[in-house]
């Protein structure tokens, strides 16, 4: 055992316990995590810096409040549910339609008035929230992903994910819904991950589980050399959230609207390792690349250029 950690630590990988002892626990103060677990507190914060996020059409607080989604969301045929403590996408119900009376998913099942109270009183509940605690629901814009992935995604909303050291963007991939995720963009339900080159942005080969894809296994697409749209943005985000919360180690969700651009979905103190899969690179190495070289106090255009200079991708470097 002893023997196999040595050889990950000589391959830059990080291991989940460094994660938490020396990143986590050091990097994120306790204090400050209800900025990133509370998707409308995030929200919010976002809004006041100027970031762009799917827009708030309205907050179901109290099970007395279930009867206003209708008046909420009267002109919008469109909108997604999303309980604010909730985790891997649990209990978000996106409505991509009406029909006859009732609401319409993007999957194409129809829902009730009544399906969608009962919905909204478990969430409330606390049934998708981190640790049961009750909960409230954000109703907010419907996402229409950019026209790009959908060659590369099946019915749900891909997203990217960067990894965020103390405002410097480390290392990125991009999350694609497949058959088996039930179009959602979770890679332990099956969804792609495929890792994004820091420096210029073009997508590489991808991974289901711990098995490496170069074709989308719906689509049958390939997933590598794809240039994500605004990849500029999508950095200069990312090295703001830092900002934004105070915390030193962070995953940034962004999703790239057809017709907003790049929007963030929501922050994470505590990012998951499969980021490494995807990119088939050790996160280990950057962190200490940025521990012995980055200048803390510069500026986010300046940690970005740091950024893709010290992690372009062996692959994409000429």
């Amino acid at each position: 055992m002893l023997s196999r950690s040595r050889n990950l630590n000589a391959l830059g990988v990080l291991g989940l316990n460094r994660r938490n002892g020396d990143y986590i626990l050091k990097f994120n103060p306790r204090r400050l995590y209800p900025l990133v677990d509370d998707k409308l507190q995030t929200k919010r914060l976002a809004i006041q810096a100027g970031i762009a996020v799917p827009e708030l059409y309205g907050v179901i607080e109290t099970q007395h409040d279930i009867r206003r989604l209708p008046e909420i969301v009267h002109n919008r045929p469109e909108f997604a549910l999303k309980p604010a403590h909730g985790s891997a996408g649990d209990g978000i119900v996106v409505i991509a339609g009406r029909s006859a009376g009732r609401y319409r998913t993007i999957s194409g099942a129809l829902l009730d008035d009544e399906f969608l109270s009962h919905h909204l009183s478990n969430a409330i509940n606390g049934q998708f929230s981190l640790g049961g605690v009750p909960d409230v629901v954000i109703v907010e814009y419907m996402v229409r992903f950019s026209a790009l992935f959908e060659r590369i995604s099946f019915q749900g909303v891909p997203d990217v994910r960067v990894i965020v050291f103390r405002g410097y963007p480390i290392m990125a991939m991009v999350r694609l819904p497949t058959r088996a995720s039930h179009g959602k963009a979770n890679l332990h339900q099956g969804a792609v991950g495929a890792g994004i080159d820091i420096a210029t942005g073009v997508t590489l080969d991808g991974v289901v589980g711990t098995e490496v894809v170069t074709h989308h296994p719906d689509t049958s697409n390939p997933v590598a050399g794809l240039q994500i749209p605004d990849w500029d943005v999508i950095l200069d985000i990312s090295a703001r959230c830092y900002e934004l919360t105070g915390l030193g180690y962070i995953g940034v969700d962004i999703v790239l609207d057809r017709d907003l651009g790049p929007l963030v979905l929501e922050l994470n103190a505590r990012p998951g390792l499969a980021i490494q899969i995807a990119n088939r690179q050790g996160l280990l190495r950057r962190l200490q690349i940025c521990e012995q070289r980055a200048d803390f106090a510069a500026s986010a255009p300046g940690r970005i250029d740091f950024s893709r200079r010290e992690f372009a991708h062996p692959v994409m470097e000429k």
